[in-house]
Formats: C-alpha cells, sequence, structure tokens
C-alpha cells in the first residue's frame, strides 16, 4: 500500500517532539513526510526542512495548507507538533482543506479554543487524531481487554501518578526551548504539570479502566520561583458508576524521570503497569499469587500482541507506543478514503472527544484549586 504524504507544522530540527513524531511516523513505513511549516520563521523553516531532507518547506501553516491541497501530490495528512496555543488554528486550517489532522496533546491553551475547533471537526470530512501516545503500547492494550473482559470485576480504585524531575530547578530561565513555552499561560494554557503530564495520566486512566471521571478536587503548588503554571498536582477523582481515584502529576520531584504508573483494583483483582518497565504488567486476583504478565510472553491477549512488534524478551516502549498510533491513524486514514465513515474508522484512536475531554480535566483542575480543592464537576 502507498504510503501517505505527511506534512508537519512545528517540530524544527532542535524540538524534541518533532523528532519522536518523525521516527513514529516512519517505524512501520507508512508515511512519508514530504512539506512542513517547521518554525516560527521561514528561514529557520527552510533550514530545518534542508537538514531533515524534507522537500516542501513553507513559511506558515497558512500557506502550506493552500499550497498543498492545491497539488496533485499535496500531503493527505498533517502532524501537528507545536506548543499548544498553535495547535487550534493549525488544526481547522487543514480541516477545512480536507486534510487529516494528526495532533500533539493537549488539544488546545484554553477550552474555547477547544470548543471551536470542536465545531470544526464535527463538520469537516477529515479525521482529527490526538497523540495519547501510552495507549498505543502492548501491555496498556492488555490491560484494557482484560478489564473489559471482567477479570478485575466491578472497578472499585482508580490510581495515577507522573512524577518527573526536570523543572525542579528553573529551566525557564536558563534558555530551555521546552521550559519556557510548558511554563508560559500564554503558549501552554492555564495548566502546568496538570495539563503536559497529568492530562497523560488521566487518559490513561480512563482508557484502561473504562471510566469516566465525573468530578475531582485538586490541590495545584508552584514550587519554582515565579513560575505562573503549576509544577505539582494531587487530585481526588470520583468516576462514574462509583468509583474513586488519586492522580498525582509533578515535574519537581527530584529521582523521578518519566515516572507515569497507573494501579487498577476491582472486587476480584488488580493490576499495576509502570511506563519505565512497560513491557510487564502485574495481575493479582483475589486470593491469588501475584502474576507477571510479559508482552509477547505467555498469557499475552490478541489485544496487545497487535502492536507488538518484536518477540518478546526484546524491550519494546515509548517510540513503538507512538508509533502504534501512526500506525492506526494510518489505518484509519486509507479506510476512509476507501469510504469507512469516520467514527468507524477511528477505533480506539484517541480524536476529539479525547480531547476535550482532557481540556475539561485541565479546567476542572485549575478551578478546584482556586477554590480551596472544593469538589468540581467535568
Amino acid at each position: 500500500m502507498a504510503r501517505i504524504r505527511l506534512g508537519m507544522v512545528g517540530g524544527g530540527n532542535d524540538a524534541f517532539i518533532g523528532g519522536v513524531h518523525r521516527i513514529a511516523s516512519r517505524i512501520d513505513d507508512r508515511f512519508d513526510l514530504v512539506a512542513g511549516a517547521l518554525s516560527s520563521t521561514p528561514e529557520k523553516s527552510a533550514a530545518s526542512a534542508e537538514a531533515l531532507g524534507i522537500p516542501r518547506s513553507y513559511g506558515s501553516f497558512e500557506e502550506m495548507a493552500e499550497a498543498e491541497a492545491a497539488r496533485e501530490d499535496g500531503i493527505e495528512a498533517v502532524s501537528i507538533v507545536t506548543p499548544n496555543h498553535v495547535h487550534a488554528a493549525a488544526a481547522k486550517a487543514f480541516l477545512a482543506k480536507g486534510i487529516h489532522v494528526i495532533c500533539d496533546k493537549p488539544l488546545t491553551s484554553t477550552l474555547e479554543d477547544a470548543e471551536a475547533l470542536e465545531t470544526t471537526v464535527a463538520e469537516a470530512d477529515a479525521l482529527f487524531i490526538l497523540t495519547h501516545n501510552y495507549t498505543g503500547y502492548p501491555m496498556i492494550r492488555q490491560a484494557r481487554a482484560m478489564v473489559e473482559a471482567g477479570d478485575l470485576g466491578d472497578i472499585r480504585i482508580v490510581q495515577a501518578e507522573y512524577p518527573q524531575d526536570w523543572l525542579t530547578a528553573p529551566m525557564e530561565n536558563e534558555g530551555v526551548k521546552q521550559a519556557e513555552w510548558r511554563t508560559d499561560p500564554a503558549r501552554s494554557g492555564a495548566g502546568g504539570s496538570v495539563g503536559d503530564i497529568g492530562t497523560h495520566a488521566h487518559n490513561l486512566a480512563c482508557f484502561v479502566s473504562g471510566l469516566q471521571v465525573e468530578s475531582l478536587a485538586a490541590d495545584l503548588q508552584s514550587w519554582g520561583k515565579g513560575r505562573k503554571l503549576d509544577d505539582n498536582a494531587h487530585m481526588m477523582l470520583r468516576f462514574a458508576g462509583g468509583a474513586r481515584g488519586m492522580l498525582w502529576s509533578s515535574q519537581v520531584a527530584p529521582g523521578n524521570e518519566n515516572a507515569l504508573k497507573l494501579r487498577i483494583y476491582g472486587d476480584k483483582g488488580g493490576m499495576e503497569w509502570s511506563q519505565e518497565d512497560p513491557n510487564y504488567l502485574w495481575f493479582t486476583p483475589l486470593g491469588e499469587p501475584k502474576r507477571l504478565i510479559t508482552r509477547n510472553g505467555a498469557g499475552a491477549s490478541e489485544a496487545s500482541q497487535s502492536v507488538s512488534r518484536i518477540p518478546g524478551g526484546h524491550p519494546e516502549g515509548y517510540l513503538e507506543g507512538f508509533a502504534t498510533i501512526y500506525n492506526e491513524a494510518a489505518d484509519a486514514i486509507r479506510a476512509v478514503q476507501g469510504g469507512a465513515s469516520r467514527e468507524s474508522a477511528m477505533g480506539v484512536l484517541p480524536g476529539i472527544a479525547a480531547g476535550m475531554y482532557g481540556m475539561r480535566f485541565i479546567n476542572a483542575c485549575v478551578t478546584s484549586s482556586a477554590n480551596d480543592a472544593a469538589w468540581t464537576k467535568l
């Protein structure tokens, strides 16, 4: 099957997440990156495109959407990997031209922009896919399938945490670009750690448990001197159906690099998963010894095997999980081009609904904390 012609907005040669998206799009050989508006100026964009071997460079995403839509060999999909405040305008420009959008999370920087984008997506013919990449990990698919099969029984407790330590020092004052925009409300939005990594933990907890958070009580802190956005947050969660949970996100916890963890407990058993050891899933049926399920090992489900690329014992992780989102996005794009409905093509891919849910999560956290951790509905 022919590769999908891909463009990119943001993600210049020195951008971390742009490189991740480019690698992920190539792992399963489904995309050709042929165009980009990679930076804030035409000159920087052209320099990055030349360094990366991208044949067509544009000075803005508006110019790129217009020009590519007019070409017979124009892009079929675009990856948006800019800071959050650009997501909505860029996505709307490409959706209006019938070009499928693969967008980094969170959805936007403001709920107002998110609601406007939601309307655009509903009216568009093209797909909108949000890259909640941790949903692509094989053992996360295993965990979701086990919950759906009733292996844990009725879910009672969901606990998620995502601590990092990289903002313990004031990196935004030391010329670190990733820190500069992530701590800037104008570019990042109302949430700091809750928007950047808390949304991942929230999304994963709901994806695996199959439950929705109805309300939360949040206590947000900014430990960095003069920092305008939270860098640490604690939340209590109430899920639809009665389950309870907790979520902790932090970027000021020394000794934690990327320690995303998920624990889910029901009346028949419990499970635990850690992103830093992603090929293992611990499952404990009530009253029985703890069991270790490994990726592509004994007990691995079809749900996990279908997104595994190599034999068990050979580690798969972050890039492969991201690649699963791109691979499934390619399947969805080809399905829609073949006449399938957008809804049927998306499968379990996160889309605009997941994005809106994440934005309401961020807003509820900020609102709750401003009201002395009052319970707040999403």
